[in-house]
């Protein structure tokens, strides 16, 4: 018994005295693939690993699908067709300014069915950073570290006379041009997804370390050995080299928007660095990003959903600038085909992320979003409107003028360094004109402006949709015109049109309805009909989306107890849903069938905010609870981790404001309504200098997801927001963490985040 205690005893003391593990660095947690278990019938996230830098020009992925495929990386796949330079948003919108490189081994082969090889995930590395992969039927492995315009390939070949490197320059007009005695293939691809002008051409150079020991071009389907150069539908070369046991041939890769000769200023991204000074400064990169907020506790997998959502979240709108001989910003433009000065980003549907994607760049990466709002003003100088789809031009897809909540809300936090009075004119512009298609200005306009809503017997499409958003988008107008000194009968008409959402409550079921024409509600009427007068909906998902009113919704429901038990029905229904409108059952119908959450559709955008609205009616616990639902059940660090389209950042940005503990209900306001924090504690470090912590110990004990108390900078603090000004100047957030309700904490009328009915009144 003895020798047994002191054994144990040696165990503790060596435990005790054992240096701590290193906490993990952000950069190191996050997962590139979270998301990419996802088809066409079932998004599990719709991603691809973006092998790229933050908001970087170009991303570089592994190609499993077919070329033109929008579904170019499936988890599920084992065979790699090539590593792709893509600048794909999403599955849906397709690619653009595209093309492949795929190392080989043995005969020289090009077609991408011909050249693909199995794979493992066993065997595959995925960084932010860094890709790396086995390519089982070629025994080469390849690895990838990008720039932002610009990359560094390293293959390791075994031991042939037969090593191949193919360009595939894809289909639908290229070129090729292969220069041995400079170890170069140039070129230019041009197939592309729509959203741009004629003269489109996305240019490129590789440039090898090793000579080439064979050259081949290939024109469709033939391969000619012959040649050095072709231009056709689909062009593409192979370059041979002979490799010892081990050996490796590194690529320096870089493409351009702009000319040729762009392209090769932008390979000096590259420079002389080697492939592990690429791969450290890419790392640093990221590090210094996700860096700006700090996370302690928590399981390893919510740090990791954190941190790879957080990733997912500064992907996109990304840069479609370059940077001239004298380092000056400057763009092809996509609205009018002229290269010209200044900023522009794109790749963003403003829907989506407009309700927070956006209002996080504003808290943590104002600098970055003062370059897109400049960018704003280039398009609309360009293209003579906002886009409300860019990738990378004018996209005729979703609802809604959003831009108005996009270009408000950065002003609105502080924005500067753009102009915005030209801004201003184009959401005018914007709000008052249809334009050349329906997902830019506003289609139904005529209407809206004279009627106070969109019919829904004009044939325009999704017309409760558009309504709502428009009446949220007049209210973006009308508070940006305050800012900017606007006249007063000039607020006064977008904060009137501000409350058209009430043309579409019915009383009689409670909901957001279409309407007629002439006045009366659409008939018959099923609160469960997706699409139809709504977006990617139903009437229980669109009925909330009155960001910037909730207390006048309320008003309209019959008050408090009313309001909180139709926001309680949402999630004890079953999860029925009507799908004739599509004729099928379109994916993000599936989604919301499977969550196992009633009718709350949290994988679709129009309901992300609702579960934050008991706030406004008084019972802040049901948020706090609800969100925590959402998090522990609809997100994993996992390739199946989303529960539905991740959506450039959207979804993402949901999860970081959720787990921080706030959340932006109505973007265009000083205003994050309070949720309640996942981990014990985050530091956000902002542009400014200042920090933001939320000190939750108490969240060490996952029962506790509720707010006891809560002090702002040491004082009681009984509101259900925060102030974006006040935590601009930094703040200290101590959270008493509960598993039970506080049922007497936020329940004042004067707690209520902001609503317009009800406190612009007051100069809230």
């Amino acid at each position: 018994m003895h020798t047994r205690l002191l054994y144990l005893f040696g165990l503790l003391l060596a435990a005790l005295t054992a240096p701590a593990q290193p906490r993990p660095e952000p950069v190191d947690l996050v997962n590139p693939l979270m998301g990419t278990d996802s088809k066409i019938e079932l998004s599990n996230g719709n991603t691809y690993p973006a092998i790229a830098l933050p908001w970087g020009m170009n991303c570089w992925m592994p190609q499993t699908g077919k070329m033109g495929s929008g579904w170019a990386y499936q988890y599920a796949a084992d065979k790699i067709r090539g590593f792709k330079q893509t600048h794909q948003p999403s599955p849906w919108m397709n690619d653009y300014g595209q093309f492949a490189l795929m190392p080989i081994t043995g005969q020289r082969r090009f077609e991408e069915d011909a050249r693909a090889s199995w794979f493992s995930h066993k065997a595959e590395e995925v960084r932010p950073y860094y890709y790396r992969v086995y390519l089982a039927d070629h025994d080469v492995t390849t690895e990838i570290a990008p720039t932002e315009r610009a990359a560094r390939f390293r293959f390791t070949f075994p031991r042939t006379d037969s090593a191949y490197v193919v360009l595939d320059a894809l289909d639908r007009g290229s070129a090729v041009q292969v220069l041995p005695q400079q170890r170069r293939i140039t070129g230019y691809t041009t197939r592309n997804s729509k959203g741009v002008p004629a003269n489109f051409k996305n240019y490129f150079v590789i440039e090898f370390d090793h000579d080439f020991t064979s050259t081949a071009v290939y024109q469709d389907k033939v391969l000619d050995a012959a040649k050095l150069a072709a231009e056709a539908g689909h062009t593409g070369a192979v370059v041979g080299f002979k490799t010892r046991k081990g050996e490796q041939v590194q690529a320096r890769v870089a493409s351009s928007f702009i000319s040729p000769e762009q392209a090769l200023r932008n390979l000096a991204e590259v420079g002389a660095d080697d492939f592990e000074a690429v791969k450290r400064k890419a790392r640093a990169a990221w590090a210094e990003q996700l860096g700006k907020v700090q996370i302690e506790g928590g399981t390893e997998a919510q740090q990791r959903t954190f941190y790879s959502c957080l990733y997912r979240s500064l992907l996109f709108p990304r840069k479609f600038y370059e940077l001239d001989a004298q380092g000056q910003p400057v763009h092809y433009s996509p609205y009018n085909g002229q290269v010209l000065p200044g900023y522009l980003y794109t790749d963003t549907g403003f829907w989506d992320t407009f309700r927070c994607l956006f209002p996080f760049l504003n808290l943590l990466y104002p600098s970055v979003n003062a370059q897109i709002q400049a960018g704003l003003a280039n398009a609309y100088k360009e293209g003579g409107w906002l886009p409300e789809w860019g990738s990378p031009g004018y996209r005729n897809i979703m609802v809604g003028n959003n831009s108005a909540s996009v270009v408000a809300d950065a002003y609105l936090k502080g924005g500067r360094g753009y102009d915005i009075n030209l801004l201003y004119q184009a959401l005018l512009h914007g709000a008052n004109n249809a334009g050349p298609m329906t997902a830019v200005g506003r289609a139904g306009v005529e209407y809206y402006n004279k009627l106070g809503y969109v019919p829904y017997d004009v044939k325009i499409n999704e017309s409760a949709a558009r309504t709502l958003e428009y009446a949220y988008d007049d209210f973006a107008i009308y508070q940006l015109g305050k800012a900017l000194g606007r006249p007063k009968k000039e607020l006064n008409l977008y904060a009137k049109r501000s409350q058209n959402y009430r043309h579409l409550f019915d009383k009689q079921t409670g909901l957001m309805r279409g309407k007629n024409q002439n006045g009366t509600f659409q008939s018959p009427f099923n609160p469960f009909k997706w699409g139809d007068a709504f977006t990617e909906g139903n009437s229980w998902h669109y009925t909330w989306s009155v960001f910037h009113d909730v207390d006048g919704l309320m008003q309209l429901m019959g008050g408090r107890q009313p309001f909180v038990a139709t926001l309680d029905t949402v999630f004890t229904l079953a999860p029925v849903f009507d799908a004739s409108y599509y004729g099928e059952v379109i994916h993000e119908i599936r989604e919301m069938q499977i969550a196992g959450m009633g009718n709350y559709a949290h994988g679709n955008q129009p309901i992300q905010h609702m579960t934050y609205l008991y706030n406004y009616a008084g019972q802040p616990w049901k948020t706090q609870y609800w969100v925590r639902e959402t998090m522990n059940r609809l997100y994993l660090p996992t390739p199946d981790g989303y529960c539905g389209d991740e959506d450039n950042g959207q979804t993402s940005a949901w999860y970081v404001f959720s787990a921080l503990g706030f959340y932006p209900v109505c973007p265009a306001t000083d205003e994050y309504v309070l949720g309640a924090p996942l981990f014990p504690k985050a530091t956000l470090r902002l542009e400014n200098g200042q920090t933001i912590v939320l000190n939750a110990p108490g969240n060490q004990d996952a029962a506790n997801r509720y707010i006891g108390q809560l002090r702002l900078n040491g004082q009681a603090y009984e509101q259900n927001y925060l102030r974006h000004s006040e935590l601009l100047r930094g703040a200290t957030l101590d959270f008493d963490m509960s598993s039970q309700p506080n049922r007497q904490r936020g329940t004042r009328p004067q707690d209520a985040p902001y609503s317009f009915s009800k406190d612009e009144k007051t100069g809230r």
